[in-house]
């Protein structure tokens, strides 16, 4: 079970693993197959500690080895459809996942100043980021496989449903 990972090793990702969660993105589903998402790689540990700022859970930003901005058509545009955001997940979700079968640790950073984001990663006026995520070697590798907490959960007989409601 996949886990979020906020505390990161000092160390920089191996090229092959980075390009492997990359590839997952990009090779993602996409309702149409539009494919409107841009990534941008920030590595330059200045830099992740500036974009540590964008949000009052971001600051693991700070200590990844790796940050992805995810970038897409502003979803709350006139003319863009949901479907963006959706996109967007199964893009950031087969990433995270790819990341974790390589023992890389990962956990999403919503921004919440997107101004600040726009400087920081210089994005076109007709482009928006909601999501960053974080990547790196986790500080304890432990973490990767810790048992799960109890009552972390709502239980399954609560969600699903057979057939009908």
């Amino acid at each position: 079970m996949k886990r979020a990972i906020r505390r990161f090793a000092d160390r920089p990702l191996e090229p092959a693993h980075l390009e492997r969660i990359l590839e997952a993105g990009r090779r993602s589903g996409s309702s149409k197959n539009l494919q409107r998402w841009s990534f941008v790689v920030c590595t330059d540990h200045e830099h992740l500690g500036e974009l540590a700022k964008v949000g009052p859970w971001a600051g693991h930003l700070a200590g990844a080895a790796v940050a992805i901005a995810l970038i897409t058509p502003d979803p709350r545009g006139p003319e863009a459809p949901l479907s963006i955001l959706f996109d967007l997940g199964q893009a950031a979700a087969s990433m995270m996942l790819v990341a974790w079968e390589l023992a890389i640790g990962s956990v999403p950073a919503t921004v919440y100043d997107e101004p600040l984001a726009r400087k920081l990663l210089g994005y076109p006026p007709d482009q928006y980021c909601e999501y960053l995520l974080s990547f790196g070697y986790p500080a304890n590798p432990t973490d990767l496989t810790r048992p799960l907490r109890s009552g972390g959960r709502t239980a399954r007989s609560e969600i699903v449903h057979e057939e009908r409601w």
